[in-house]
């Protein structure tokens, strides 16, 4: 025979059963920052276990905002993303926040919707990370803005003009140095594993080893940049294409991205093509399997945690000034590139 259903107790029994006001319990059972006196609070509590009281997690929600941050990336799978998701995790965790997550593959009016369904559930903050340029995107500035007018905040982990806080890298600079290191180790031809075109991030990548191998000496004709899918295959087939061609003397290959040298080092391999001894090759970004492939890669280490940690940083301590951080590189030398007279 099925059980009757448990009568259901509010919060104005409890307040009686307790011999206080409904303002006093909202307090201890709402978790308030204001302070009940002891006696209260315990015979609130009390009254609370015996009328087995639940609290009603929706309506509190719908009350204030949570205590989510939420984050929304271009793609949550990618190496580099995980360890900035990672770091934002156990830094909220430290501040009695949590992070949710959403994907939008970098397509603009994914980025928009997103914020405006996160907005109806009211997170703490929002942070926004993606590999192409933030500030065109009238849509976009709208929902952001409405979010801020609405109490949040915005945090952007990436290239904008907006006027919300910034957290980015120098990715010029980061790739400038490899490229300076590649050319001055004698290497004269190289060639760029750039990517997919339209992407700000490996544009600026690009650049930078350019104005680095050229600065170094080696001259504009014999680099050569060659597009690839962003991603483990697409450095692999690239790696392949050209092993085919016999290399066509090329020395060194200067990957945007750890993954994409992760791949080639792979295509090489199955190729015959031996790293460091026939080709050097290079990626940015540092993530942990760099150290753990053969050989191991030389790269230039990006603070990936440390900008998952700011973001977090930023979200929960919000002055009203939009506020502007880049972070420094460092370049990693390890086993996958040697010199050449």
């Amino acid at each position: 025979m099925p059980h009757a259903a448990r009568p259901t107790v509010t919060l104005h029994d409890v307040a009686a059963a307790a011999g206080v006001s409904v303002a006093t319990a909202s307090r201890v059972l709402g978790g308030s920052a204001r302070k009940v006196a002891p006696e209260y609070e315990a015979r609130v509590l009390a009254a609370a276990a015996a009328l087995r009281y639940t609290v009603d997690a929706s309506a509190r929600a719908m009350r204030r905002a949570s205590d989510s941050i939420a984050l929304i990336a271009d793609d949550l799978t990618t190496p580099s993303m995980g360890v900035v998701v990672a770091a934002m995790e156990r830094e909220a965790r430290t501040a009695g926040a949590f992070v949710t997550v959403s994907s939008t593959m970098a397509a603009p009016e994914r980025q928009s919707e997103t914020v405006r369904v996160l907005r109806s559930l009211r997170p703490r903050a929002l942070v926004l990370t993606s590999s192409r340029y933030l500030g065109d995107d009238e849509r976009l500035f709208r929902e952001l803005s409405a979010y801020e007018r609405e109490g949040g905040r915005v945090v952007i982990v990436g290239h904008t003009d907006m006027p919300f806080d910034q957290i980015g890298f120098d990715n010029v600079a980061a790739a400038r140095s490899m490229g300076s290191f590649i050319g001055e180790s004698g290497h004269r031809r190289v060639a760029i594993f750039a990517g997919v075109e339209g992407m700000r991030n490996m544009t600026e990548r690009t650049a930078g080893f350019i104005a680095g191998l050229r600065g170094a000496g080696v001259e504009e004709r014999a680099i050569r940049v060659v597009h690839c899918q962003v991603s483990r295959q697409g450095g692999f087939d690239a790696a392949r294409e050209l092993a085919h061609a016999g290399l066509a003397g090329t020395q060194a290959v200067l990957a945007v991205n750890d993954t994409i040298a992760i791949g080639a080092l792979s295509g090489f391999r199955e190729a015959g093509v031996s790293v460091p001894d026939d080709v050097s090759v290079t990626g940015i970004d540092d993530i942990p399997l760099t150290r753990d492939v053969t050989p191991r890669l030389t790269t230039v280490a990006l603070p990936l945690a440390q900008s998952g940690v700011e973001a977090i940083r930023f979200a929960l301590g919000g002055t009203g000034v939009p506020r502007r951080l880049t972070l420094e590189s460092r370049l990693v030398i390890r086993d996958s590139t040697g010199p050449r007279r």
